[in-house]
């Protein structure tokens, strides 16, 4: 499998970036800022995918897909929103290429300019709210429940595989509510899903939250979120769930008739989870051998390989193995037998190893005349014999043991790294010698949230939402704070 990673504590970028591309998840493409999702990485993510789509079904939002261009105008007519995403467009101008009269190559048609240049979708708000504006007419469309499965580009010119790409695959969710309170309770009620999704199937645990004003979306009048801490002691936003108010309702002219017959403006929420969430995967739970994959995520939960010597053995060997396969199979659990002829068994263990495999079932010729298997967990690395007769009860509980596990050893590094603080002299200390989210007083100003973030790089993460409100002064200027707030440096 080539070198070892390089060690977390020596260069945890470095680490990142070689699992990524040695674990077979992704890589660079031709195209700069923009990456190669592989088949291996992608497969996780359709197990993220199939997850979050049923739980935004069970929650009565339906699946749609809007244009990937939208004409410049609409960008401007909710004049925050713009603002916000003004310097990460991609912008389509011409609209046919031709061949260089000097035979040099392709260049653009000058004669093919499109009347109105067209944006590569950052986000889809205003293509979708233009088009709710034909959909919406009275109280009996409402609420309107959508989410789409998409790809965008936000023009990133410093990025890192999953974390910061140019191109980025995501959902996006936009409803239309006939009340503030209704918008209100969608846009909480998507924080939540999205939280139940981190601690249950991606074992991360989160904290929930509310934004500052300067870190809110542009264009909504309160985001919700999830904050992850990594094991470098840096934050990252999992997922983020909009209140929109009537802006973009206003903006694009989008009314109902409500009970009384009078005319409104609707009511909105935004909300969305992209790749991202597979370097919060990464970074949360793999070590120095490699990933460490939930098993609810993993694409291969248990591989089995053989150890043998001839084609007689490996025969031998398959007969007993295939009726494992097919009981697993029964029980929802995704199973490999790795019988390549390609690979000897070390080679194969540091492959599932570095895939972050959830368990290995090894077998022999030894194993075979004692009717047992050697079972090794990759979250503890741990390695145990057990009867053929015991396999399939002890893989069906490891699943469940290790899911578990790998969730309370992340909870345990992010309980002991969020520190209270009540001087500005001692929240800088902490950042730099311990990380992690540091809970603090703020007065709640946007000059005193940039004073910290130019002084220290570190930024609100969140106003907790599950935590009781406690007063108290600002760690820099001294006046009265209605509550601690969440600091971290982050990616």
């Amino acid at each position: 499998m080539g070198k070892k990673l390089t060690s977390r504590a020596e260069d945890y970028s470095k680490w990142y970036n070689e699992l990524v591309v040695k674990a077979d998840l992704a890589e660079n493409s031709g195209v700069r800022g923009c990456m190669v999702i592989k088949p291996y990485g992608f497969a996780i993510w359709e197990k993220m995918q199939a997850q979050l789509d049923k739980m935004f079904k069970e929650t009565g939002h339906e699946n749609a897909y809007f244009p990937l261009f939208i004409p410049k105008s609409y960008l401007s007519k909710e004049a925050s929103h713009v603002e916000g995403f003004a310097k990460e467009c991609a912008v389509v101008t011409h609209y046919r290429l031709k061949n260089a009269e000097d035979g040099s190559g392709i260049v653009v048609d000058e004669d093919a300019k499109l009347e109105e240049e067209l944006i590569v979708r950052p986000t889809s708000e205003t293509i979708i709210w233009d088009t709710y504006r034909r959909w919406i007419q009275s109280y009996r469309d409402l609420p309107l429940l959508i989410n789409q499965w998409a790809n965008v580009v936000r023009w990133e010119m410093r990025t890192r595989l999953f974390l910061r790409t140019a191109e980025f695959l995501w959902q996006e969710g936009h409803t239309a509510h006939a009340t503030e309170k209704e918008a209100m309770e969608e846009a909480e009620q998507m924080m939540h899903v999205y939280a139940e999704f981190a601690e249950d199937y991606m074992a991360v645990p989160v904290i929930k939250g509310t934004k500052t004003e300067s870190e809110r979306f542009a264009g909504a009048e309160e985001t919700f979120c999830i904050e992850a801490l990594m094991q470098d002691g840096k934050a990252l936003q999992a997922g983020t769930s909009h209140f929109l108010g009537q802006n973009f309702a206003k903006a694009f002219d989008v009314k109902f008739a409500n009970k009384e017959g009078k005319q409104d403006h609707v009511w909105a929420t935004s909300w969305g989870v992209s790749t991202r969430l597979m370097g919060a995967l990464i970074m949360t739970h793999s070590d120095d051998n490699g990933l460490v994959l939930p098993p609810k995520l993993a694409p291969i939960q248990v591989v089995i390989v053989p150890i043998y010597k001839g084609q007689e053995q490996l025969d031998a060997i398959a007969e007993k193995v295939n009726p494992l396969v097919k009981e697993l199979r029964s029980k929802g659990i995704t199973v490999k037998f790795d019988s390549r002829d390609t690979h000897k068994p070390g080679f194969k263990f540091n492959e599932y190893e570095l895939k972050g495999v959830p368990v290995r079932l090894a077998i022999g010729q030894r194993d075979l005349e004692n009717g047992t298997y050697e079972v090794a967990r990759r979250d503890t690395l741990e390695k145990q014999s057990v009867a053929a007769d015991e396999v399939v009860n002890k893989v069906v509980s490891l699943m469940n043991e290790i899911q578990e596990s790998i969730h309370n050893k992340a909870l345990a590094h992010r309980t002991s790294h969020i520190t209270e603080v009540e001087s500005y002299d001692e929240f800088k200390k902490v950042l730099e010698e311990k990380g992690g989210f540091v809970s603090a007083h703020w007065d709640g100003t946007i000059a005193t949230e940039d004073k910290i973030k130019e002084e220290t790089k570190a930024t609100i993460r969140c106003i907790p939402i599950d935590v009781k409100k406690e007063a108290g002064e600002c760690m820099v200027t001294g006046k009265p704070s209605s509550n601690r707030v969440l600091f971290a440096k982050a990616y």
